[in-house]
């Protein structure tokens, strides 16, 4: 495997999303839904990138990042 394929696999996050989007407003919801979460404590696989890092941001009491 060359190194650069490497460094691609380790540039990952892991999501978890920690509550409910129930009673968030409706771009809240369709973030998780972006991220791939929509049930509480499931986790989705995400490459690390400012576009998935922005949207964790937006919605931090709602996800964590899982290590």
């Amino acid at each position: 495997m060359s190194a650069k394929k490497a460094d691609q696999q380790k540039k990952t996050l892991r999501v978890r999303q920690i509550r409910s989007g129930i009673g968030c407003p409706r771009g809240m919801r369709e973030t998780l839904k972006a991220l791939g979460l929509g049930k509480m404590h499931r986790v989705a696989e995400r490459a690390d990138t400012t576009t998935v890092r922005g949207m964790i941001a937006s919605i931090p009491h709602l996800v964590e990042v899982v290590e």
